[in-house]
């Protein structure tokens, strides 16, 4: 069988490949984009009408350099296709005062000189009347955020990498990736290719092509809600804004405003951090999913809390500390494995491509990105964990995550 040669082949095109397809083939590269499945397909993390995007990010003001990257990179792609990508409505994250998303909020918008407001339960009722706080409960709106169509910019990517002269397979399955002659060999159900350099960016199903990762990169389900609201007005997009709740003990959730006919959407954080098996089609919606998003709109979103319209399931691959993987794989730097991205990546993805171009090419990037190194997930997993990374980790067991609200 003849193989045909690429400097760059991308294995995955959802949110983080298509970006990285798109980058390499605007810099010149010879790139294959090759997906399992077809564009923009429900079987990964890139569909459901929106997603949202801030800059005072709570998780760890470190990311903050890199949203701003993003933002100026979504703008780009948006001139790029004359079709708008990203849509600031403020993001308005909720809680008592000392939680992780209202402390963290603040810090790192104070940390980045980002501007914000601090709404009492009474600003925020005259504000934003679609919410419910409670008394003790404070409201951080931090203006310059937003959300993103997610659909919309990961065909938006693919467009541009196709007319840069990336090519792009779809329904077409990767069986394996060996080294081969100072590159790589991808083996597909279909045909041979032979490039310089690797990038996997399979989602839930990155353990399959990167075993050092069976068991440490966990995937897991989540479901979201639409609902047609109540009160129309104040749920409407311009009035009310995407937001972050936190719920204590009961974890994090996050909403949009109308964006479309289908009406308000919500969701939590990791759902109830439901492993599943990523071969296995998404398990049907069921009482207990609706019922967790039914209770929450009708408590915490009254405006919006009308008539169900439709339910989705999406996919997170969570890591130990939720943060990112996006580095070279040390057994084989020719293979550059990337960012499943524990529930909080899309809004990053227009980065995460420039930096996966980055690497494919150079090798190195001058973005911050070493908390998102193998060595760093060593650190995280701890002792019993050799990851020099041509050896297996000694974990047996799916790992247990903490809940953290680190949103959407």
């Amino acid at each position: 069988m003849t193989e045909q040669q690429f400097d760059v082949a991308v294995i995955g095109l959802g949110a983080m490949g298509a970006q990285a397809v798109a980058h390499l083939a605007a810099r010149g590269i010879k790139v294959i984009g090759i997906e399992r499945f077809g564009p923009l397909h429900d079987r990964g993390s890139s569909h459901g009408d929106s997603r949202l995007i801030r800059l005072g990010y709570f998780e760890d003001p470190a990311y903050v350099p890199l949203l701003h990257r993003a933002y100026r990179n979504w703008r780009d792609l948006e001139a790029r296709v004359r079709e708008d990508l990203l849509t600031i409505t403020g993001v308005l994250q909720i809680g008592k005062p000392g939680c992780h998303i209202v402390d963290g909020t603040i810090a790192a918008c104070k940390l980045h000189n980002l501007p914000y407001d601090l709404l009492d339960q009474a600003q925020a009722a005259r504000r934003y009347p679609a919410f419910q706080l409670d008394a003790d409960e404070v409201a951080v709106l931090e203006p310059e955020g937003g959300f993103l169509r997610p659909e919309a910019a990961t065909l938006a990517a693919l467009r541009v990498a196709g007319a840069d002269g990336a090519m792009l397979h779809f329904n077409e399955r990767v069986l394996g990736i060996t080294p081969s002659d100072g590159g790589m060999a991808v083996a597909t159900d279909q045909a041979r290719y032979r490039a310089r350099t690797v990038v996997v960016a399979t989602g839930s199903y990155i353990a399959g092509l990167v075993p050092e990762l069976d068991q440490i990169a966990v995937p897991i389900r989540v479901v979201v809600g639409w609902f047609q609201p109540r009160d129309g007005l104040n749920t409407a997009l311009g009035r009310m804004p995407g937001f972050l709740r936190d719920e204590g003990e009961a974890g994090s959730f996050f909403g949009f405003p109308v964006i479309g006919r289908d009406g308000v959407k919500v969701g939590k954080h990791a759902h109830f951090r439901e492993v599943i098996d990523p071969e296995a089609p998404n398990a049907p919606v069921n009482e207990a999913d609706r019922a967790l998003l039914e209770d929450f709109i009708a408590r915490r979103v009254p405006a919006a809390a009308g008539v169900s319209v439709g339910y989705a399931t999406c996919r997170y691959t969570m890591l130990p500390g939720d943060d990112f993987l996006i580095d070279r794989l040390p057994s084989d730097p020719s293979v550059i494995v990337a960012s499943p991205c524990s529930g909080h990546g899309f809004k990053f993805a227009s980065v995460v491509g420039e930096i996966l171009a980055d690497l494919a090419t150079t090798g190195e990037s001058s973005l911050p990105i070493e908390a998102f190194s193998f060595a760093s997930l060593a650190r995280r997993l701890g002792t019993g964990a050799d990851l020099a990374f041509g050896r297996r980790a000694a974990i047996t067991t799916p790992r247990k995550f903490p809940n953290p609200p680190n949103g959407s």
